[in-house]
């Protein structure tokens, strides 16, 4: 069984940076798909970027000028650079990955951007 354990969420100011951290222990196959998703108090769950085992990335529209999703595929990780955070951008941030078509979740990581 796989299991995501994410890192790097916390409280910074408008204009901040913060780069959170997702590794998956477990696997022993490819991870075909690692993603980020986020939600806010009272909203539905959002994609905020996505890439692909071959390196290709998809984002959110209001993301992709900001943030910069990355793996490291030997440690089964994968990163969300975040910069030039809004307080919009306050959520919870989970973790995806789908491999051996399944989808698996983090637990979700706080992050929290002050005015």
């Amino acid at each position: 069984q796989m299991r995501l354990v994410e890192s790097g969420g916390g409280l910074v100011q408008a204009g901040g940076s913060l780069r959170l951290s997702c590794a998956a222990s477990g696997s022993i196959l490819p991870i075909n798909v690692m993603a980020w998703y986020r939600q806010a108090p009272g909203k539905q769950r959002e994609p905020v970027a996505l890439i692909y085992i071959g390196g290709n990335t998809l984002y959110g529209d209001s993301m992709k000028d900001r943030f910069t999703i990355s793996r490291d595929n030997a440690k089964n990780t994968v990163y969300l650079q975040m910069n030039s955070l809004k307080p919009e951008d306050t959520a919870v941030y989970y973790c995806y990955m789908y491999v051996n078509f399944r989808d698996y979740w983090g637990q979700g990581t706080q992050v929290t951007v002050s005015s």
